[in-house]
């Protein structure tokens, strides 16, 4: 199974600032795309007593699990970012694919793919990578654009969360100076300037509780009780849709939006919190939080329980998980209800088919922080964080607000009213309309993505760039490589001397190839879903390892890991490739090869393969792949290639210089 590897922190900062500075894009999310604020409008919220520059950010989710993903959602507007789920439970086997987006959004994965302690890496790694950017100058961030939050997310139950691996994670987020010290001193040379930035040492004081599907409420109760008052933390509990009841989710998704094959099975509202006994425990969690000077607040929603009725997600997985359009409805009719019994007492943040066109809604009605996943998952990627706050602008412009506060007081028209009316007001408006919005229905969110009926190559595509972004981990990305024409060369060996034949030629016609970095790669399939072409660009296309031990250890998986001998820097490559099963290694230097593989080891010029032959051969050798792996390797660790196979390998920390 794939496993997510972590990047070395003085390659990201190279890869980070070389891509800003020569292709002016960021882990390939190109710099139009980025919002780096408005400096006529303030955006701001407020969220347990802190300031963030905008109310979004990601979801617990494949968005905010990796460094680059951290920065990528930042780059996008994002500033509250919630990390990604931990527990105790670190060493998860999630069926593959484990993501589905071809009509709204459906899933079968649920926490961190990482250790404990590499998570807690990762989100420091994020955010110095933030403070850096901040800091480099190379952006132009609206004044205050820069302030961001992280609020850790951990589950599921108490034992896990009161266990020392789970609580040692929880005091590194509360203090992870001891990391922040090690990683800056990783900082390349080359970037030595930010060596000296006042890295923040506490990364996060609040957390949002992931309450898993059937959580008992006393248990939900003890770990929020525990988390205030052992950990000091301001916390938010995550709920569950069942809250709604069989008989309201049933009427809603099957009656009112007409998903008839979407069913919720019975055991799901069987072993979940009821909404009777989630008003119990908000009271006395809300009156124990303030009694400690802390806040508390809760989440709608998480995921809904469903059948696995699709062909898509592996069978073994009975259920699955509903997000996108359909949950926005469900956890909006839970935000109306929530706030019809508590007014505006207890802050709310949410998520559930945050878009483009609604996301101006969510934050008309007070939601903090409003939270995306499914939509990033979609065409575009990060980059359609940008269009939520182009779309959020033009509406606040349209009623004269400049700021939240007063877009949540005009966003509707009519007479301008306090805060706490107004949040009450927009949300009875809103939720109201929202149920019966044909856009959340299943006739508008049930077509597929286009196929064009064609099998995807290694090599050669219909180039739609699609791959790349939809990726929340970046593993896709794009190389060079000349059009080339390659006889098919097969030489053996007979005496003394050597013999060759041609059979046929290898065409490469394209100068753009894709290809996957396998150590983000987790098979999560959401490239293969929205390609034009079968078979999946993440199970089809050149896949490089970062580490040599897993090209070794993977075998079932064909590709390539590259090296430069020497160290890094070094002029000599070494090229490690596999073709259908079959080992293959060249080494390179000077104008020298060294070709070798089952039962064969040759050296020759490179200038002049075939008059330069020497070495053994059992059989008759293919050097097709010698040429082959000789232009990848050329084209990907190439003087201007920016990616993560050529930035891991260029000269690295730590230097004390």
């Amino acid at each position: 199974m794939a496993e997510l590897r972590p990047y070395p922190f003085s390659a990201l900062v190279t890869r980070m600032l070389r891509e800003l500075d020569e292709r002016q894009s960021i882990f390939d999310l190109p710099e139009p795309r980025f919002f780096l604020g408005d400096p006529t409008l303030d955006l701001s919220v407020d969220f347990h007593g802190h300031r963030a520059a905008t109310p979004l950010g990601p979801a617990a989710g494949p968005q905010s699990q990796m460094a680059q993903n951290i920065v990528l959602s930042w780059l996008g507007g994002c500033r509250i970012m919630e990390l990604k789920t931990v527990q105790i439970d670190d060493r998860l086997a999630i069926p593959r694919p484990c993501i589905d987006m071809q009509t709204v959004g459906y899933n079968v994965e649920w926490s961190q793919e990482l250790r404990l302690e590499e998570s807690l890496e990762e989100y420091v790694k994020g955010a110095m990578l933030v403070e850096i950017l901040a800091a480099s100058g190379r952006l132009e961030l609206a004044p205050g654009f820069e302030r961001t939050l992280y609020d850790m997310s951990v589950g599921y139950d108490l034992a896990g969360i009161q266990s020392e691996p789970v609580q040692a994670f929880v005091r590194g987020m509360l203090d992870c100076g001891e990391v922040v010290e090690r990683l800056r001193r990783e900082i390349p040379l080359e970037y030595k300037e930010f060596r000296d930035l006042d890295f923040a040492r506490r990364l996060s004081d609040t957390l949002t509780l992931s309450t898993f599907h059937g959580c008992p409420p006393e248990e939900i109760e003890r770990i929020i009780t525990f988390l205030l008052e052992r950990n000091g933390l301001h916390c938010i509990v995550k709920l569950n849709p069942m809250l709604l009841g069989a008989e309201r989710t049933r009427e809603l998704l099957g009656d009112v939006l007409g998903y008839e094959d979407v069913r919720c099975p019975d055991s799901a509202f069987e072993r979940d919190t009821t909404w009777e006994e989630a008003q119990g425990f908000v009271e006395r969690l809300g009156e124990r939080a303030a009694a400690l000077g802390l806040g508390f607040g809760v989440k709608f929603t998480n995921t809904l329980i469903v059948e696995n009725h699709k062909h898509y997600l592996p069978a073994s997985s009975k259920e699955m998980y509903l997000s996108g359009a359909p949950l926005h409805v469900l956890a909006m009719d839970l935000v109306g209800r929530f706030r019809a019994r508590f007014g505006d007492r207890y802050p709310i943040s949410f998520s559930g088919g945050i878009d483009r066109k609604n996301f101006p809604d969510a934050v008309a009605l007070g939601l903090v922080p409003v939270t995306v996943c499914s939509d990033l998952l979609k065409p575009g990627g990060y980059a359609r964080a940008r269009g939520y706050f182009d779309e959020l602008r033009l509406r606040m412009q349209a009623v004269g607000a400049t700021s939240i506060d007063e877009w949540i007081a005009r966003a509707y028209g009519g007479e301008v009213q306090p805060r706490e009316r107004a949040v009450l007001a927009n949300t009875a408006r809103y939720v109201t309309a929202t149920a019966v919005n044909p856009r959340y229905a299943a006739a508008a969110n049930s077509r597929l993505p286009r196929k064009i009926g064609s099998s995807l190559e290694l090599f050669d595509c219909v180039s739609c760039d699609k791959c790349v972004p939809v990726c929340p981990n970046d593993a896709n990305f794009v190389f060079e490589l000349s059009p080339i024409r390659i006889p098919i060369v097969k030489v053996s060996r007979t005496g003394a001397g050597w013999t060759s034949r041609e059979d046929g030629e290898l065409v490469i016609e394209r100068r753009e190839q894709y290809a996957n970095f396998q150590d983000f790669c987790n098979d999560c399939g959401n490239c293969d879903v929205f390609c034009p072409e079968d078979g999946g660009p993440y199970v089809i296309k050149p896949r490089f390892f970062g580490r040599l031990d897993d090209w070794k250890s993977m075998a079932h998986l064909d590709g390539f890991h590259l090296a430069r001998e020497g160290g890094p820097g070094g002029d000599s490559v070494r090229v490690y490739g596999r073709f259908d099963g079959v080992e293959l290694e060249l080494s390179t230097h000077a104008g020298s090869a060294r070709y070798s593989g089952p039962g064969f080891e040759l050296t020759f010029e490179e200038r002049n393969p075939l008059g330069t032959l020497a070495g053994r051969a059992e059989g008759e050798v293919d050097l097709v792949y010698y040429h082959l792996m000789r232009a990848i390797a050329r084209s990907v660790l190439g003087e201007h290639a920016v990616n993560f196979v050529s930035c891991g390998l260029a000269p690295a920390g730590p230097d004390t210089s």
